[in-house]
């Protein structure tokens, strides 16, 4: 018997191959995965330096996360790798514990998304409010930016502080410092990087324009910088070379007090990892025309998060640029993310020691365009346009990012979106009583074969009708049909026919109405009940109480079988006043 898994959680690789992989895939993938190696190599230098770690840990970490990924991930086109997102979270981690505690923290993250993948909680990420995302991705580009000005304008710092506010007192304080050198290399490589593919487009060799500008800008003032022999500071200075080789596997050094410390900023790993990975699948899946498979692409980063630490890697996630340039340049499998992972280790190897001749300067002037591209300012600015809740949420976790941390924004915002959420709900949330044949709703009647307007009520019925979820959050907006039991009629009909789902305080609630019905020898209905609000009926043990008899299908049954029951009654209570012989 021939063992398969099931379609949610198989490598995206699997099915290409069991598809049929052929040779013309390959040299569109080798091509694909040469560029986007290439693109990848000074982006994850410079992530790892701006995360306080050394760039051998940001190179390891784009060749070992990018291929686990590629083997196991969800999508056929995903690249993965060290990303801005995570300099913010790594840089505190590393500045208070040490590197021990970021691999913990790694580690930790890892397993949280493979528990999040088999979970099913791939689709659940999404649904974390778009204002939460841009304010702490705009919060994330503005720390990044920041952090960059000490080495962009070439002063010294005997120690660059922690908190935003600080951080900025003490560059302005030093900003006379600043290096003429340094930040004439700094604009140059900033000038290269954002005009050199217009550039490009000039020149006859079409390798050329392929190039990405932050890698030609590094080219560049490397040279300019050994053959002048200017006194700026370079990764050598800082790091020394880098080794030609993957370092060797370590575990770090593990205590329980580091693992209770690690939780939250692993959490936030996690959910970083988590909304970046699936953000970057959605954008690929609209230019390839591939649906991902979102568990399986957690449960990959989960793996890769594990694996990365033990080689002196730092945590990773899909990376939306590279991913897009892969797809531009002809990738359409996951092999093209292998070869990329490959292409950084031949580079390691061979051209590994070169990197010590890069200057800080330029690295600065990269992440200040990685930054400005993070930032998504646009989108921000547009928000200010939405609702007041949208915006209030946006400024929030903006903020906290900024000036406190991006634990704490993401937490909050999160939250803060959750309960803005319950609010909307709860005020789309209605229940309406229907009088005099008339409900006091506005309703369609040539549309609605089951309107109220067109029927009779019996006398002695009283009808209401609920609109929304019947959920915790709205549960005292239908106090008034517990209110109108005060009328004391024979039966009370309740229309749940737009109702799609229930949780356990309107169960409660139904509970407690149907426990007031009985008290006031009233008759109690509910028409139209749906699946879900009937399943958890069912399995909470309220329909066996109520009985299925009384959850007629429309509202003609209910006032069948409410005319019915007033009918019985008035016979019981006639026969009743009958004196006996």
């Amino acid at each position: 018997m021939k063992f398969k898994l099931p379609p949610s959680f198989t490598p995206a690789l699997f099915s290409v191959f069991q598809e049929g992989y052929t040779r013309e895939h390959f040299i569109k993938d080798l091509f694909a995965g040469i560029i986007v190696g290439i693109v990848a190599l000074p982006l994850a230098i410079a992530f790892a330096i701006a995360s306080g770690v050394s760039p051998q840990a940001g190179l390891t970490t784009a060749i070992i996360a990018g291929f686990v990924t590629a083997i196991l991930g969800g999508s056929r086109v995903q690249v993965s790798g060290p990303t801005g997102a995570f300099i913010v979270v790594i840089y505190g981690i590393v500045l208070k514990y040490g590197y021990d505690g970021l691999a913990i923290a790694g580690f930790m993250a890892g397993v949280l998304l493979i528990l999040m993948g088999i979970a099913k909680f791939g689709t659940v990420l999404r649904f974390i409010p778009f204002p939460v995302t841009v304010g702490f991705t705009t919060g994330i580009a503005v720390t990044i930016a920041t952090g960059q000005i000490p080495a962009f304008l070439g002063f010294e710092l005997e120690k660059d502080p922690a908190d935003f506010l600080h951080k900025v007192m003490v560059y302005v304080k030093n900003i006379d410092d600043f290096h003429y050198e340094t930040l004439s290399i700094g604009l140059l490589a900033l000038l290269i990087s954002i005009s050199y593919h217009k550039f490009a487009l000039h020149i006859p060799l079409k390798i050329f324009s392929r190039l990405p500008g932050s890698l030609v800008s590094i080219v560049i003032t490397a040279f300019l910088v050994k053959i002048l022999e200017l006194p700026i500071a370079t990764i050598g200075d800082k790091f020394g070379e880098l080794h030609a080789a993957i370092p060797a596997p370590r575990l770090p050094n593990i205590s329980i007090k580091l693992i209770q410390d690690m939780f939250q900023p692993a959490l936030t790993i996690a959910m970083l990892a988590g909304i970046e990975s699936l953000l970057s699948a959605v954008v690929a899946d609209g230019m390839t025309g591939h649906k991902h498979r979102s568990n399986m692409e957690l449960i990959a980063h989960g793996a890769a998060n594990i694996i990365s630490p033990i080689f002196g890697g730092i945590p990773s996630t899909g990376a939306i640029a590279r991913t897009a340039t892969n797809i531009k340049n002809g990738g359409r499998t996951p092999v093209s993310a292998i070869i990329h992972a490959f292409t950084l280790l031949l580079i390691l190897f061979f051209l590994g020691k070169l990197a010590a001749y890069i200057p800080m300067a330029t690295l600065s002037a990269i992440l200040f365009i990685v930054s400005y591209n993070m930032s998504d300012w646009r989108t921000f600015v547009k928000i200010f346009k939405a609702p007041k809740s949208d915006l209030f949420i946006l400024l929030l976790t903006f903020s906290l990012t900024v000036f406190f941390s991006l634990t704490v924004a993401i937490q909050v915002g999160v939250m803060a979106g959750a309960f803005l959420f319950i609010r909307r709900m709860s005020e789309v949330s209605r229940v309406n009583p229907i009088q005099d044949q008339i409900s006091l709703i506005e309703e369609d009647t040539q549309n609605d074969p089951y309107s109220i307007s067109m029927r009779k009520i019996p006398k002695g019925v009283a009808v209401y009708e609920i609109f929304g979820s019947f959920f915790f959050g709205a549960i005292d907006k239908y106090q008034s049909i517990i209110s109108g039991l005060e009328r004391k009629p024979k039966v009370l009909i309740v229309r749940t026919r737009s109702v799609f789902d229930i949780d356990s305080s309107g169960l409660h609630f139904l509970e407690d109405l149907l426990q007031q019905c009985r008290k006031n020898g009233v008759h109690l209905l509910l028409s139209g009940v749906r699946a879900q609000p009937k399943i958890a009926m069912r399995k909470s043990g309220f329909l066996t109480e109520l009985g299925e008899e009384n959850l007629p299908a429309n509202i003609d049954l209910a006032l069948h079988r409410a005319d019915e029951f007033i009918s019985e009654t008035s016979k019981n209570s006639l026969c009743n006043t009958i004196p006996q012989i």
